[in-house]
């Protein structure tokens, strides 16, 4: 950033080494959730998170996804937390619930508790626009978490 001489900057840390990250995957759609675990946990290793600092959860489905972050959130040993998972649109406005209220929950998550979320739950009309998400979506999770993690530790700093 330039042209803000003076002010305050936090810079974009994505160094995972010593956090603790908290991942709650879905398993309605299982294979996508199992797909989007492995591309995320991988990424957490390379970014520095070391394997016994990584938590995961395994829930029914996307609605169960926010109690159990809040739970996590709580407990007080995680510094960011991930949410993974798919809703698949139908036939029905279901999918509209779900997609809506596991978002929200989510976010209301993450204000509540003050520990940072990042919500990989795809939302999407088809398997194969899910399919060509998992590995960016889940990539970019382990990095907003970390990211964020750091952020916060930057903030409270001061």
């Amino acid at each position: 950033m330039t042209g803000f001489e003076g002010a305050q900057a936090f810079p974009i840390d994505i160094d995972g080494k010593a956090l603790n990250i908290g991942i709650v995957v879905g398993q309605f759609n299982q294979d996508i959730g199992e797909a989007m675990l492995d591309v995320c946990y991988n990424e957490l290793l390379r970014l520095g998170v070391a394997a016994e600092n990584i938590a995961i959860a395994s829930v029914p489905g996307a609605l169960e996804a926010p109690i159990t972050l809040q739970r996590f959130a709580d407990s007080g040993r995680f510094d960011a937390l991930i949410a993974l998972g798919a809703v698949i649109r139908g036939d029905t406005y279901h999918f509209e619930i779900v997609s809506n209220e596991s978002a929200a929950g989510i976010t209301a998550v993450q204000l509540d508790t003050g520990v940072p979320i990042a919500n990989g739950i795809l939302t999407c009309d088809t398997v194969q626009q899910v399919t060509q998400r998992i590995e960016q979506k889940a990539t970019d999770c382990a990095q907003v978490a970390v990211q964020m993690a750091r952020l916060m530790d930057a903030i409270d700093e001061g």
